[in-house]
C-alpha cells in the first residue's frame, strides 16, 4: 500500500519530473499535480468501497494519468483515478489516514488477509 509519495515510488511511470521508482504498479502518475502545499485541499470522491462519497485529503498529491488494463480504480475524484488496486498492490494519491473515514484501511486489510 502506498499513500502519495508511496503511490509515486510504487508506479511503473513517472512524470513531472521522471524518476527511477519500483514498477510494480501498471500506471504513470504525475508529481505534485493537484498544485503545492498551500492549494492542499479535503475533497469528496466516488468509490468502489460502498457506503457513498468518500473523504479525500490531497496535500500535495500525485496524479494517476494513465492507468493498466489490469489496474483496477477503487475511487476518483473529478474523474480522475485516485485509488487503485492491481493484484495485491494498492494506492492512493490522497491521504486515507487524515481521515476518519476507515474503509481505504479496511479494503487494505482484507487484501493482506
Amino acid at each position: 500500500m502506498g499513500t502519495c509519495a508511496g503511490a509515486i515510488l510504487l508506479a511503473k511511470e513517472v512524470e513531472g519530473p521522471s524518476q527511477a521508482s519500483l514498477g510494480a504498479l501498471d500506471i504513470c502518475i504525475r508529481r505534485n499535480a493537484y498544485g503545492r502545499q498551500q492549494e492542499s485541499s479535503i475533497r469528496q470522491g466516488e468509490t468502489k468501497l460502498g457506503g457513498g462519497p468518500m473523504e479525500m485529503v490531497f496535500i500535495r498529491a500525485p496524479k494517476i494519468e494513465k492507468v493498466g488494463k489490469e489496474v483496477e480504480v477503487l475511487a476518483s475524484e473529478n474523474g480522475d483515478p485516485v485509488l487503485v488496486r492491481q493484484g495485491k498492490i494498492m494506492a492512493a494519491t490522497f491521504h486515507p489516514e487524515l481521515s476518519g473515514d476507515i474503509r481505504v484501511h479496511q479494503a487494505f486489510l482484507q487484501l493482506v488477509k
